[in-house]
C-alpha cells in the first residue's frame, strides 16, 4: 500500500502540473487509479481521485485569477450551473458503467487535435477588440461538459479550455481562468455526492491531494510567466497524449 501510495502521489503532482497549464490532469490520475485500485467500484476510484483534482484545480485558480479579472456575476453563473451538472453526472455514474462513452471520447478528441493544430492563431489573443461575454453560450458550456466532468471526467478541463476559445473567443489566459473556475465547481459537486454515498477513500485522496496541489500552484506559475504561446504547444501535447491513451483502452485493450 505504502508503494501504491508513493506512486499516486507522484502521478497527483504530475496530473496537477499538467491540469493548471492546459487542464486534462485527469487524463493521467484517472487511469492510474483504476489500474492501481482494480478490486474497488469506479464511483469510489473517481470519488477519491476528486479530491487532489479539487485541491490542485483550487491552488491554480488563485494565480490565475491575479492575472484575470473576472466579473463575479459572470462566475456565479458558470460555477453554479457547473456545479449542479456535475453533481447529477456523479449521480449518473453510481448507476451505470461508463466503457460505451470511451470511442465517442475518442472521436471528440481526434476532432479537437485537428482543429487546434489548423488553426494556429487559435487562443493566442481574444478574437474581438468588442468582446462580450454571451450568458447563453457559457451557460451551455457549464451544462454540458459539467455533466460530462461529474459522469467520467478525465478531459474535462481540456474540453473547456477549447470551448472557451473557440465559442466564447477567450484567449488561452483568460480561457484558463474561466475554466479553472468552472473544473472548481465541477469537482465541488461531485466531492458533494461522492460524500452523501461516502465513496471516497480518505486515507489515499488526502496525501494525494497535498501533491496535486503543489504541482498546480507550480505548473500555472509558469503557463503564466510563459503566456500563450507556450499553452497552445502544451495542449496540443496533452491532447496527442490523450488520444494515445484512450486510443489503447479502445481498440487494443
Amino acid at each position: 500500500m505504502n508503494t501504491t501510495l508513493l506512486i499516486l502521489c507522484f502521478v497527483a503532482f504530475l496530473a496537477g502540473f499538467v491540469d493548471a497549464i492546459v487542464g486534462g490532469g485527469g487524463l493521467i490520475q484517472t487511469p492510474a487509479g483504476i489500474i492501481l485500485f482494480p478490486n474497488e467500484p469506479i464511483s469510489r476510484v473517481i470519488g477519491s481521485l476528486k479530491i487532489p483534482s479539487f485541491t490542485g484545480t483550487f491552488f491554480a485558480a488563485r494565480q490565475y485569477l491575479k492575472k484575470v479579472k473576472i466579473p463575479l456575476p459572470r462566475l456565479l453563473l458558470l460555477t453554479s450551473i457547473a456545479f449542479m451538472a456535475a453533481f447529477t453526472g456523479s449521480y449518473c455514474l453510481t448507476l451505470v458503467s461508463n466503457a460505451f462513452m470511451k470511442p465517442v471520447i475518442f472521436l471528440v478528441l481526434v476532432l479537437i487535435a485537428i482543429y487546434t493544430y489548423t488553426n494556429k492563431n487559435l487562443g493566442l489573443e481574444i478574437q474581438s477588440a468588442h468582446f462580450q461575454f454571451k450568458w447563453y453560450k457559457g451557460a451551455a458550456i457549464c451544462l454540458v461538459i459539467g455533466f460530462y466532468d461529474g459522469f467520467i471526467g478525465p478531459g474535462a478541463g481540456s474540453l473547456l479550455v477549447l470551448a472557451f476559445i473557440s465559442v466564447l473567443g477567450f484567449d488561452f489566459l483568460q480561457s484558463n481562468a474561466h475554466a479553472k473556475m468552472v473544473n472548481l465547481a465541477t469537482n465541488l459537486g461531485s466531492i458533494v455526492l461522492f460524500v452523501l454515498k461516502g465513496s471516497i477513500l480518505w486515507s489515499v485522496a488526502l496525501p494525494m491531494a497535498a501533491c496535486n496541489a503543489l504541482g498546480g500552484f507550480l505548473g500555472s506559475k509558469m503557463a503564466i510567466a510563459k503566456g500563450n504561446k507556450f499553452i497552445r504547444s502544451f495542449f496540443l501535447l496533452v491532447i496527442i497524449a490523450t488520444l494515445c491513451r484512450l486510443g489503447y483502452d479502445v481498440f487494443l485493450h
